[in-house]
Formats: structure tokens, sequence, C-alpha cells
């Protein structure tokens, strides 16, 4: 396919995703009283929760088949969620498990006048589920901050222990015919776990409870399980990620910093640095933070690592033709409760990222979220991703593949850096509760850099390298010297 051709479907994809994203928004402003409860107009036939416990945030999974057994058609579907729950729940998407291809439901949280009551996030179908048809959704969810380090505080070389309390009925605003719920561990060493009946039944890392037969709209039975985790539980509380466009350069500058923390156990004793030096050598089981891998565009040169006090050289980048890979070690192994602020950076060939069009405007494709590729995974509390645009940059739309739900808000406004006249355009963009796994959804923006505002930048430093000439040659001919009198 040519360029162009590649262009123009991807302006065509962005208008009508922003037609899309606009109407979400205008629907996510609805209010709901403080007294709402869902119609009762569904009931879920048959439910599977699979809760995910293998990264340090929890993945959340349920499988429903929808029943409408109202008289009429129905579109919107609610879930419920405690206060508490919805400020740490996050890339919140629904599909069609039996369409693959099938885009996303629309799906965002809804305001509700009391904080204090149960929460919702309203899921709309694509067409109303006729009285008496079925639909089988699949909904994925994150939380973050979810575990807590049992015992709090451990020895340097001790084991590390997380607890997670969860519901054993998978949370529901209808009544549930039948359901089983699966709790996957990091682990297969689980010392504690709740026991209802003849449940759970354990098959290594994993246990299962149910199936169980019906239970009402809102049924709660509280569980809790303890596994082992020797990893580290990396939560970055804000990242502020900004990419520079530059069209003279050819170029597209990134730079990303960092507030990281480390949310698990922390040490009974104070650090011995005698002690983790000798474990070097054998290389037991820790649940410290050592290393960050960061893989980039291919492409990508002139990697940096700086922190607080300045450039970090325990970092080794490595690009070539088929990978770009920064490794970073930190200058002290990160423990639970400790915090490591930090800056990466980079640049890359504007090929890679920016496309004209047939119609003489720019599409800009961009990762919305790269930063560290973990076994164990990265949270992320807030994002908050700058793009600044050429200088004179007009006509400007954008569109993110990360869910809309997790988007807390937009803008785009102008920013002033050196040389600049009237200043760049800038797109901003905040997102909360992210989680690594959306590393490969994009960011796309395209807008319109007219010819005068491209020629705008060196015709200013030519008039003003001319003006200064001209004023160093005025001042040359000044006589300051003094003429004897006649």
């Amino acid at each position: 396919m040519k360029p162009y051709s590649i262009t123009t479907a991807l302006l065509g994809f962005l208008s009508t995703a922003l037609a899309s994203a606009s109407t979400e928004t205008q629907s996510s402003k609805d209010n709901l009283p403080g007294d709402f409860k869902p119609p009762q107009v569904f009931k879920n036939a048959n439910l599977v929760h699979v809760i995910s416990l293998e990264k340090n945030y929890v993945k959340e999974q349920i499988n429903v088949l929808v029943q409408n057994v109202a008289s009429e058609p129905q579109d919107e579907y609610y879930l419920p969620f405690t206060a508490e729950q919805m400020a740490r729940v996050g890339g919140f998407e629904v599909k069609d498990r039996k369409d693959a291809n099938a885009g996303p439901f629309v799906a965002e949280p809804v305001d509700h006048a009391s904080l204090d009551s149960v929460q919702y996030y309203r899921i709309r179908f694509p067409t109303p589920l006729k009285a008496g048809a079925q639909q089988t959704l699949g909904i994925s969810f994150y939380y973050l901050k979810a575990y807590t380090p049992l015992p709090a505080s451990v020895a340097q070389d001790e084991l590390q222990f997380l607890v997670y309390d969860f519901s054993i009925y998978a949370p529901s605003a209808y009544p549930t015919l039948k359901q089983k719920t699966e709790v996957k561990s990091w682990s297969s060493a689980i010392p504690g776990y709740t026991k209802i009946k003849d449940f759970p039944t354990k098959q290594g890392a994993k246990l299962t409870y149910g199936p169980f037969e019906e239970q009402p709209a809102g049924a709660v039975s509280p569980a809790q399980v303890r596994f082992e985790y020797e990893k580290p539980v990396t939560h970055v509380a804000e990242l502020d990620r900004d990419i520079e466009v530059s069209h003279w350069g050819g170029n597209v500058a990134f730079e990303e910093r960092y507030e990281l923390y480390h949310r698990g156990a922390n040490l009974s004793t104070p650090f011995n640095r005698v002690k983790w030096v000798q474990a070097a050598f054998y290389n037991p089981p820790t649940h410290a933070l050592k290393e960050l891998r960061v893989p980039l565009q291919v492409g990508s040169v002139d990697a940096y690592f700086i922190d607080t006090i300045g450039n970090v050289s325990t970092s080794r980048f490595r690009s070539n033709k088929r990978e770009a890979l920064l490794e970073l070690k930190p200058r002290y192994p990160l423990f639970g409760g400790w915090k490591y602020p930090f800056t990466i950076g980079w640049n890359s060939d504007a090929a890679n990222f920016v496309r004209k069009t047939a119609t003489g405007g720019y599409v800009l494709k961009v990762p919305f979220l790269e930063g560290p590729k973990q076994a164990e995974g990265v949270e992320y509390q807030q994002v908050n991703v700058k793009v600044l645009l050429p200088e004179g940059a007009e006509n400007v739309k954008f569109f993110t593949t990360i869910p809309e739900s997790s988007i807390a808000s937009t803008s785009v406004g102008i920013t002033k850096s050196y040389l600049d006249t009237v200043g760049r355009t800038t797109v901003t963009i905040t997102a909360r509760n992210l989680v690594d796994e959306f590393r490969d959804r994009d960011l796309i923006i395209s807008y319109d850099a007219p010819l005068i505002s491209t020629l705008r930048k060196p015709i200013v430093i030519f008039v003003s390298i001319l003006s200064l000439y001209v004023a160093t040659w005025a001042i040359g001919k000044v006589q300051v010297g003094f003429q004897p009198r006649k």
C-alpha cells in the first residue's frame, strides 16, 4: 500500500474515532441519583470470574452470559464497585466473547450523587438486546495498589508475602444463576486462603471456588489469599512523558520523568551493603528492584539516564536494526517503602512516526506509553503525556486507543520554547490507573503545518542575526572620541 493511502486510512479512522469519543464524553456527563439502583432487566445465566495475582497489579476478568428478562429491548448493563475500589480501578474494557473482531463496547464510569454508596460502570451494547435474547460479555479491568505485605517488614534476605482481599462472588448488579471464581497466584506457595464449604480446590498456583448456585444481585462473600511473591512491587505514582516533534531537524525527542516507588515489604533491619554484595555471587531470590529494562522503538539513539544527583553511569543502551533496548540499574537496590525518581530520554528519526497526507497535512503516530517492561509488571497511577508539535501547527485532532474510562483530561494549548515566536501547539493528555499491558496502545495526532509556519523560525533567526549585524555595524560608526577645539 502506498504511503499516502496509509495516511488517508489513518485520517479516516481518526475522524470516526473522534466522533465516537465525542459521543462517549457527552454520555459520561449523565448523573445518577444517590439512591440509584440498576433496573432488574437482566440476569446472569452463567458467569466465570478470573482473578490474576501473577503481577504486581491485579487483573480481573468477568466472562458472563447476560440474558434480557424484561419485555422490552435493553442496551445498558451496570457493574458495581465500592467507592474505594472505584479510585483504584483502571483499564476497563468490554468485548463480545463470541466475536473477537468486534470493537470494544462503550464503557465509562458514571457520576454518582453519593460518593459513599456503590459506584457503577455503565456498559452500552452496540444494539439493544431484544427481550429474552442473550449476549456474552468479556469484561476486564485492573486494580492498582491491590496488595498488602504480610508481614509488613522482613529481613533483607527473607521471603516476601502479599495479601489480597476480594469477594468470592463476582460483583454484579443482577442475580446470577451459576458462577465460579478462579484465583491465579504468582506462586504455588499459598500458605493462607479463605475456605467456604468444600471450596476452594487447589491445583498448583490456582484456587477454584465454585461452581455456586443462584445468588442475588449484590451478593458479597469476603475472602483473602496470602501468597509468596519474590518480585518487586513496582508502582509509578506519576510519569511525565514529553514528546517533541521537529520537522526541520527530522527528529522526535522523547523524555520521561518517573516518580517510582516499591510498595512491597519494608526492611525490618537497616540495609546491609556487605550482605547485598555477597549475595550477588549466588543470586538468591529477592524482592528488591535491581534493574529496569526499557524496550524502545527500533532506530532510537542518544539515550540517557539521570536522577536527582546527575548522570547515572550504571546503564547500557543497545540499538541496532532489530531492537533498541535501554537497561537501567538504579544507584541503589529498591526495597519496600523506598522511592527513586529518575529521568530517561532518547531521540528517534521523525520518519518512524510522522507521515504526510495527500492533502498536505501530517499524521503523528506514537506509543501512548512505553517505559520499563518487567516480568512482574509495572503499574502507573497517573500518566501525563505532552506532545509538542511544530510551531504554527493547526487544525489539530487526536485520538488514543487507551481505554476511554482511564482518560482523566485532554487539552490543546501553546508552549513557548527557545526561539519560538507564536509558540508550539501542545497536546496534553492525562490518564490514570494504567498498567504496562497498555504499552502497545497508540496516540494518533493529525495536524496541518502551513508553509509560512514552517518558514517562520528560520526567517526569525535570519532577521535576528541580520539585525544584530546591522546594530553592530551602526554602533561601530558612532564617534565616541573628542575633537580638539579650534
